[in-house]
């Protein structure tokens, strides 16, 4: 009984600190805008309330999956943008090519992080449609060398030789 207890307790902290983190996404998202909370009333006839969605971007109130598709639609922006990045153990390594690749992800994660305003979010942006046109999930992708390329002009930064898959050249 007791265990129980604890389950319920842990998934109401889970679920408290899960709509904190969303409520940061829509935060982000609002202000990336320019938008204030009364535009975004105004913008939707009154469907967000300035202060439900107040209550929404400090995690007090969890928004639905519904309310959520359709301020996505409001702000014009995918669904998984207003969502926090899941949290994955990483794969265990089975050969030498997929601890090469986590350490070239790690590399572009870091040079990524280093990286302020709104320019991260672009490449994140960027990294997360990689991912949905190679209809891949997870934080592990395969980038190619093109798409190093792009990263780096993005970056502003020189080649480094092969891509983050090992890979050179096209």
């Amino acid at each position: 009984m007791t265990e129980h207890i604890e389950t319920e307790d842990q998934d109401e902290v889970d679920s408290s600190s899960y709509a904190r983190a969303v409520g940061l996404c829509l935060r982000r998202a609002r202000q990336q805008l320019r938008l204030s909370l009364q535009a975004v009333e105004t913008m939707s006839r009154q469907e967000f309330k300035a202060s439900v969605l107040g209550a929404y971007e400090r995690g007090e109130r969890s928004i639905s999956v519904p309310r959520l598709q359709r301020l996505a639609i409001l702000y014009d922006v995918p669904v998984d943008l207003l969502l926090p990045e899941p949290e994955r153990k990483p794969a265990a390594d089975t050969d030498g090519a997929s601890s090469n690749h986590g350490a070239a992800a790690a590399a572009l994660d870091a040079q990524i992080e280093s990286i302020g305003g709104p320019e991260r979010e672009l490449l994140r942006r960027f990294i997360r449609m990689i991912q949905a046109q190679r209809r891949e999930s997870g934080s592990s992708m395969s980038i190619r060398s093109e798409d190093v390329r792009a990263i780096e002009l993005l970056l502003g930064s020189s080649g480094h030789g092969g891509g983050a898959d090992g890979r050179r050249g096209a």
